[in-house]
């Protein structure tokens, strides 16, 4: 970033002593609406008490040319002065240049540096087990993370906005068109052994280590699904109410038709499923956690489980087989654990005790 040759020619004029009231009054506010330029006019006026009287005279290269014209320019040298005084006051100038390039040369590299350094860094948001959260990225973009889930991505200055997701999140992403291409910055998360990759649109993703697939569901837009390390495989396209469920345990799996995910043998896995686009956003399944409920549709108490652990921040013990195989079907929005429990209880029967975060169940046979 530039630095305009106003302000170099006031903080020259200020350092060699010259400056007018009105130069200061002009550098004051500028410096005010410029914060950055503060610690560099510090830094020289530190530099400049040091060192002024050691400096040789340096060779005037086109920045420092150009700052010494602006002060033949505007500067009072209409009144009589000696050889000797306008002498001392171009050497005073000089040097005041000569640091000022030096240390603006030395800004635009620190600040390039720093750039560097943010891009590589990565920014991390988690949501513990029993709390959700909602972060907005740098591009604008809304991600809300459900329980046991977390994010992880770089500076989205680049070409591509890319996040690594672990466990359920909702994406609302804005479309971003990139200065230097014209073109729109792809939005990428990589989740397990998928990428998906879309433009401007709201999609969930639930990966969570310990269960067996990655699902993905569109509400709006389009998104492209990918399998790491699958160049030849054609990649699968999602569009609105529309979900899809791959298994983790097949990092070989392919695409075929861009609509089924295939195995090596060519055995369908799973298909595209559509859901139901007669309902409102908040109204489904798939997206209702981020409404603050916790649906489940005939799923086992095993599987059930899972989701009550990250919902509640508890663990489940089973004491029995017949216990985890019990089905449920209903939703949980503002329940404690025990009402939750209880509501259970009605569906199917079962013995709980509970201590602390610890929930053992046990089936009634």
């Amino acid at each position: 970033m530039e630095t305009p040759e106003r302000i170099w020619f006031l903080l020259s004029r200020s350092l060699s002593g010259d400056a007018t009231e009105q130069d200061k009054e002009e550098l004051d506010r500028l410096l005010q609406e410029r914060p950055e330029l503060m610690q560099q006019y510090e830094m020289l006026l530190q530099l400049w008490s040091v060192n002024a009287s050691v400096y040789e005279e340096p060779a005037a290269g086109d920045k420092i040319n150009r700052i010494l014209q602006l002060a033949a320019e505007e500067s009072d040298d209409k009144q009589s002065a000696s050889p000797v005084v306008r002498i001392k006051k171009w050497r005073k100038l000089y040097w005041a240049a000569a640091i000022l390039a030096s240390l603006s040369i030395g800004a635009w590299l620190f600040v390039k540096w720093d750039e560097k350094q943010q891009a590589l860094t990565a920014n991390e948001v988690v949501a513990p087990k029993g709390s959700k959260t909602r972060t907005i990225l740098p591009d604008g973009s809304t991600v809300w993370l459900n329980a046991g889930s977390r994010i992880v991505y770089a500076n989205f200055n680049g070409p591509v906005r890319e996040i690594t997701l672990e466990g359920e999140a909702f994406f609302d992403v804005v479309s971003v068109v990139s200065a230097a291409t014209h073109q729109k910055k792809p939005f990428i998360v990589h989740v397990g052994s998928i990428d998906i990759k879309v433009l401007g649109t709201a999609f969930n993703v639930k990966s969570y280590p310990e269960e067996k697939t990655i699902e993905t569901t569109l509400i709006r837009g389009l998104v492209q699904i990918t399998r790491k390390g699958d160049a030849e495989g054609a990649p699968v396209y999602l569009h609105p109410n529309e979900k899809i469920v791959l298994p983790v345990s097949s990092p070989d799996a392919g695409t075929a038709s861009g609509q089924v995910i295939t195995t090596q043998n060519q055995q369908p896995v799973q298909q595209i499923i559509h859901i139901d686009s007669t309902k409102q956003e908040n109204e489904h399944i798939e997206t209702a956690w981020v409404y603050n409920r916790l649906e489940f549709r005939g799923d086992n108490f095993e599987q059930l489980a899972l989701k009550l652990e990250r919902w509640y921040n508890i663990r489940i013990h089973f004491e029995d087989e017949a216990a985890r195989q019990l089905v449920f079907n209903g939703s949980l929005q503002n329940e404690t654990v025990e009402q939750a429990f209880m509501a259970l209880k009605e569906v199917a029967p079962f013995n709980i005790s509970i201590t602390n975060n610890e929930v053992f169940i046990k089936s009634t046979k």
